[in-house]
């Protein structure tokens, strides 16, 4: 299928094919009728795009803030690799979308194949929308004006916040798409309204809904006029719906407003706020926050759980519906704001028309249909099979050798023919380069949209990208499975790669429980030790460079050797999916499970004790990333590792302590190893950051091609990850 897709480096913005997203339980696969390009936002994003690097720079001074803070602990060349695959990750477009719904995921009641619904979905010929970001479209209302329902649900949700009653007077800051729709529903709510601006063509439209206006371009007195509009008490309240870097729309939202009046902003503005402007006259001042209730919350949006109307009357859903029982009524004009119109071919033109400013004075609203799917919304059903097709996109040749003789295609017959499931940061940054650099041949990437895919696949020279699991088990060829998937499908994936005879690469964890762990287990044992596929936990840490080099150094030692790992993890927020425990594990399974295997590597002995305590009621929700893990060895060792959530970023995330012998080893972040009363060994500095994946991943490879074992051994790591699901399990009774 079509998606419209930008490049943050250039801004680039083009129609990329991708492959239909699969359906989760709780979401709605939409076949695209109208998506609706709003100038205003859209035009920001791409503007973004088209600036150097200086410009991107001076536009978010926070996250310059990071990477000079990144530099300060991970070095130079880890953290520009960091900065240039932020800036190449490509960025689905859109937000305003209506269609047929094709397919529905388990857990979803209200909506059925056939529904006609408006959603908060990409520009693509078919999106994937959760079910409260959904809503149906009555029968009388036009596919062109219910693409307009979300962008309304913003204007909607900024009035709500105003709380305007009948017969008040407020002033509309800003007449763009959002401006004159925030227009029309004051006039619907019978509102006496001013629209302020600087474009006589939207001015011109918004007294066409009922408004008065001032022309901000010709000097006119818009204080004057405000105090006239209101009788000389000042305006009721304010709606700001401009965009600007500029504080001016506040201080003069404040001077116009009657004492105790209200501000609500809706777009963007300069906030850099004067007391005086609100002290004197009592003005409360707020920030709308998108299309109103549950925004933002994955608990509403993703999972699907509503706000009890009792509590919440207006969540984002009851927005998008109460929005489209107005367009049944016919209150709102949406046909006006409809400036251009183009099919999905035509994008790239349709972007960049809002990039010239005569055509921009001009631009509104702009549309994109999609023809090709007019056969599959006039009979409102599309056909499993037909979607399965659409599943999969080819990217490349099957056999780099097609091209010319192998050696100058840089062809290779690897033993290795590989299925990536899962295209999350780690697996497009860092495992999918090391799977290539260690001759690996990678048969076919899945994952659930399908965009992330497509970018990993053309930037890596992958052939085939999908959406759908069941495409995997016809590649015939494939022998190992790779999975980067979330947590809480790693050990199903396991299992099935298993019982094919496929080899298993698991990112890491293992699994989340004893249930999965055991399934695990059972599978392999269904083998003989001597045809038993490898199973590998990336358990990348152990293969550092500076950590071969300190095992090195304490097996020449015969006394007990304490380990201290400091882990400054960084502040994840409690909405976070990896703080799920049934979807992500929580932080000491999902993350803090390389630490252990760590010193069961370094200790080279078996775990004959695990404790851990944990931070309670620390204040912020959170109170499961903040502990100390303590662990005793067989051979007498002992380890702690400290695992904190509450420090700062300037310091290094890890550093390790090995003390044995009145001699010290420090490992610091993966940059330097450092010896402190040791005869032949001083110091090791590295120019780059070595965590161990490109080693990791190598040897894997190449225990499958020499038929030799697992890097790890299977039972070390069951032996780690029961450990950690049996520390979880004490950190859960903590609290």
């Amino acid at each position: 299928m079509k998606q419209i897709l930008q490049n943050l480096q250039t801004g680039e913005t083009v129609a990329a094919q991708v492959p239909v997203p699969a359906v989760p339980p709780g979401y709605v696969l939409i076949c695209s009728i109208f998506s609706l390009i709003s100038p205003g936002t859209e035009k920001m994003l791409v503007d973004f795009g088209k600036a150097n690097l200086l410009n991107k720079a001076r536009q978010q001074p926070d996250k310059v803030k990071e990477v000079i803070q990144k530099l300060s602990t991970d070095g130079l060349i880890t953290t520009l690799e960091a900065v240039k695959n932020k800036l190449d990750q490509p960025l689905t477009m859109g937000y305003c979308n209506v269609g047929i719904v094709v397919e529905v995921g388990a857990e979803v009641n209200e909506f059925c194949v056939g529904d006609r619904v408006a959603s908060n979905g990409n520009h693509a010929e078919f999106v994937l929308v959760p079910k409260n970001l959904c809503a149906k479209v009555p029968e009388q209302v036009s596919n062109e004006q219910a693409v307009f329902t979300v962008i309304s649900a913003i204007a909607l949700q900024g009035i709500r916040l105003a709380n305007p009653g009948f017969g008040e007077h407020v002033v509309v800051t800003g007449l763009g798409l959002v401006g004159l729709l925030t227009v029309q529903f004051l006039k619907a709510n019978g509102c006496n309204v001013l629209g302020m601006d600087f474009d006589q063509h939207k001015l011109d439209l918004a007294q066409r809904f009922g408004a008065q206006t001032v022309n901000l371009s010709t000097g006119e007195d818009w204080l004057s006029t405000c105090l006239d509009f209101s009788n000389g008490h000042g305006v009721d309240a304010v709606l700001i719906t401009a965009s600007t870097k500029s504080n001016e729309p506040v201080h003069n939202a404040a001077t116009m407003c009657r004492k105790r009046g209200r501000i609500v902003l809706v777009g963007v503005t300069g906030l850099e706020l004067q007391r005086a402007d609100f002290y004197e006259k009592e003005l409360s001042f707020q920030v709308s926050c998108s299309y109103g209730p549950g925004r933002y919350d994955p608990e509403y949006e993703e999972a699907g759980h509503d706000y009890p109307i009792a509590h919440v009357r207006w969540t984002e859903k009851r927005n998008f519906e109460a929005v489209l029982n107005s367009f049944a009524q016919g209150s709102i004009d949406t046909k006006s704001l409809i400036s251009h119109q183009f099919p999905i071919e035509k994008a790239e033109y349709a972007y960049n028309l809002l990039l010239e400013k005569k055509a921009n004075a001009s631009a509104m609203a702009v549309l994109l249909e999609y023809p090709e799917n007019s056969k599959f919304t006039q009979n409102h059903r599309i056909e499993a099979a037909a979607l399965a097709k659409r599943r999969v996109v080819r990217i490349g040749r099957e056999n780099p050798g097609d091209q010319g003789s192998s050696e100058k295609a840089g062809f290779f017959d690897s033993k290795v023919k590989a299925a990536f499931i899962g295209a999350g940061n780690h697996a497009t940054r860092v495992l999918i380069p090391a799977f290539k650099t260690a001759k690996a041949e990678i048969k076919i990437l899945t994952c659930n949209k399908g965009v992330s895919g497509v970018h990993a696949a053309k930037k890596y020279a992958l052939p085939l990208v999908a959406t759908d699991y069941n495409n995997i088990e016809q590649e015939k060829s494939i022998n190992t499975h790779i999975i980067c998937s979330s947590h809480d499908s790693h050990a199903d994936y396991a299992c099935k790669a298993i019982k094919q005879g496929k080899h298993v690469f698991i990112e890491k964890p293992l699994a989340l429980n004893h249930t999965e762990l055991d399934a695990i287990s059972t599978c392999l044992e269904q083998y003989s030790v001597e045809k038993r596929p490898i199973l590998m936990v990336g358990f990348n840490r152990r293969f550092s460079s500076l950590v071969q080099k300190a095992r090195s150094l304490i097996a020449t030692q015969k006394d007990i050797k304490c380990f201290n790992i400091t882990v400054n993890a960084g502040k994840v927020t409690k909405e976070h999916w990896i703080q799920d425990r049934k979807k992500g594990g929580g932080r000491l399974i999902g993350e803090a499970c390389h630490f252990v295997d760590l010193l069961r590597y370094l200790s080279n002995s078996a775990i004959k004790s695990a404790s851990v305590i944990s931070v309670v009621g620390s204040g912020d929700g959170i109170d499961s990333d903040k502990f100390i893990i303590n662990l005793g060895f067989c051979n007498g060792d002992i380890g702690s590792i400290q695992y904190f959530a509450n420090g700062h970023k300037a310091f290094a995330k890890e550093r390790i302590e090995i003390f044995v012998n009145e001699k010290i080893l420090l490992i610091d972040n993966f940059k330097s190893l450092k010896g402190y009363g040791w005869k032949n060994f001083k110091y090791k500095p590295l120019l780059k950051q070595d965590k161990g994946h490109g080693e990791c991943v190598k040897q894997f490879v190449n225990a499958i091609e020499n038929g030799l074992p697992s890097p790890i051994s299977a039972q070390e790591i069951f032996e780690v990850s029961k450990c950690c699901i049996d520390l979880s399990a004490q950190l859960e009774n903590q609290h």
